[in-house]
């Protein structure tokens, strides 16, 4: 008898997503990417690399006169086919944002309580007094007791204040969240009960998460997969660890090097960062983006841009040095001092 597989739809399936700022900064650029739910995706780059305008995108945040292009399927549906009225629908219900800096994100002159109801009432799930009570569960649930839902937001520490974004986050149940650097401003004790409280969230609750940050080491503990972006660009996908630990595409390959490991005298004494920034969008160098500040570059790569493709199981990359399951040979800066010390 034959059996026939049955296509689960991703709970966010983006294809070809390109955003242009007013003044031609093309800031993403024909990036494709999927979140299933249950599933942590992890996106990191460094500043000016596109990370946060792809989060914006995603639930049409961004500023009057951006063009946006390519689809965002949520649950099926294209959120830049939506009327306003969907999009409104869809924000905090369907997907939500925790962004970076709660000090910044808080109303400083409400009640935190007062915060995490409003998008409660707006979307008119439950009564005032319905409304009261889902708050105190949220903060209990997010480690907060319920009696600081009277608390304005500089009576509370960073971390609790980081605490109350994600309880906000969660008011509506949506399926998807996107967490913009939620940890930045926190020390590592802090941080690492964040992480862990999200992780715990994401797995109790069956929900998608995408973090966006530049530490890779961060991703690669808390995430199930990671895409490392440049220029708006995917330029290396696959499951976490690997990418941290094994990284194929020199770009990858140097952020991850930029973090010492503990227990790891060469990594501390040899840092493998890189020189430089990344290029101005408004202003691409032509081929592959990365070829200026590449230490693996060869002359075609200043004139020939490339594509993601697959280079192994559930990794993909894109760069012309990269073999089908092999990874660039090339030595980093600080490559060889490092070995040299160990």
């Amino acid at each position: 008898m034959s059996t026939t597989s049955i296509q689960k739809t991703p709970l966010l399936d983006v294809r070809d997503l390109t955003v242009t700022y007013p003044g031609g900064a093309r800031a993403v650029r024909g990036v494709d990417l999927s979140v299933d739910a249950g599933q942590k995706l992890g996106i990191a780059g460094e500043s000016g690399c596109g990370k946060s305008t792809l989060a914006l995108a995603l639930l049409r945040l961004l500023p009057a006169g951006t063009k946006v292009t390519g689809e965002i399927r949520l649950n099926g549906e294209d959120v830049l086919a939506m009327k306003w009225g969907q999009v409104r629908a869809v924000r905090w219900a369907g997907a939500s944002i925790v962004f970076q800096g709660a000090m910044h994100s808080l109303n400083a002159v409400h009640r935190i309580g007062d915060q995490i109801a409003e998008p409660i009432l707006l979307h008119k799930l439950a009564t005032p007094e319905g409304a009261v009570k889902r708050v105190g569960e949220l903060l209990e649930h997010v480690g907060l007791p319920a009696s600081r839902a009277s608390a304005y937001p500089h009576e509370l520490s960073g971390g609790q204040r980081q605490r109350v974004m994600i309880a906000m986050a969660l008011a509506c149940d949506p399926g998807l969240i996107i967490a913009d650097e939620p940890t930045t401003a926190l020390d590592v004790m802090i941080q690492a009960q964040i992480l862990r409280l999200i992780e715990r969230l994401v797995a109790e609750q069956d929900l998608g998460l995408i973090m966006i940050s530049h530490d890779l080491a961060v991703l690669s503990d808390t995430c199930d997969r990671l895409a490392v972006m440049y220029a708006g660009r995917v330029v290396e996908e696959g499951p976490a660890a690997e990418v941290y630990e094994r990284a194929h595409h020199p770009y990858a390959k140097a952020l991850s090097g930029a973090f010492p490991r503990i227990g790891d005298p060469a990594s501390r004494f040899a840092p493998r960062g890189l020189p430089g920034d990344p290029p101005d969008p408004a202003a691409l160098p032509g081929g592959c983006t990365f070829h200026p500040r590449c230490p693996a570059a060869v002359e075609s790569c200043a004139s020939e841009d490339q594509e993601l493709r697959t280079v192994g199981a559930g990794r993909r990359v894109a760069c012309a040095l990269v073999e089908p399951g092999a990874a660039v040979t090339a030595a980093l800066p600080g490559a060889e001092e490092a070995r040299s010390t160990t």
